[in-house]
């Protein structure tokens, strides 16, 4: 799978999640303490961020030449990970202008795995590895199975400090989430 058939999708052709899970219990949902590893090898702290934080949630990322779980294009919701990272890299100075301190990209993959994706993609920030589910089980995200694996499902959250000040779900087509993220920080 080449990078351009990663990018361009026909989103009339992905089922588009429903986003039944009630996650109200994010309103204003206080991170605590949690570390997660990152593309650069640190360990990120969540509970210590401060000012604007973005991170956006998604289920995982292909890699060339692999392929991706069998009808991968079929679970709603899973398809446009890669989409959905390049939108925010391409957004990256806007956000920046809109007073985002930082953004996170955060899956289930291993920093190994998630390094090749960040650097294959020139992302201009951290991608955060929650392997264990330690993130996810803390505030109770939506997690699907798929070839023994559990994953998140796509969500994206807007931290003041460690406070979760918005949070968009389900996210379709994942490539314009960036979008909504901007027109929330436009007019918060």
């Amino acid at each position: 799978m080449n990078q351009k058939s990663l990018t361009n999708v026909d989103w009339s052709k992905i089922p588009a999640p429903k986003g039944e899970e009630n996650l109200g219990h994010l309103d204003n949902y206080i991170i605590k303490p949690i570390k997660l590893k990152s593309t650069t090898d640190k360990l990120v702290d969540l509970s210590n961020m401060k000012g604007l934080t973005i991170i956006y949630i998604y289920p995982m990322t292909g890699q060339p030449d692999k392929p991706l779980p069998n009808n991968w294009d079929n679970i709603p919701g899973a398809r446009g990970c890669t989409p959905q990272s390049c939108s925010f890299r391409d957004n990256f100075n806007q956000l920046k202008r809109l007073n985002v301190d930082t953004i996170f990209g955060l899956s289930t993959q291993t920093t190994d795995y998630q390094k090749e994706m960040a650097k294959r993609l020139h992302l201009p920030y951290e991608v955060l590895s929650d392997e264990k589910l330690e993130f996810a089980n803390q505030l109770k995200l939506p997690i699907f199975e798929v070839e023994d694996m559990k994953l998140i499902k796509r969500i994206t959250l807007i931290l003041s400090n460690n406070k979760i000040i918005k949070y968009f779900y389900p996210v379709f087509p994942p490539d314009e989430n960036v979008n909504s993220v901007i027109k929330f920080l436009v007019n918060k």
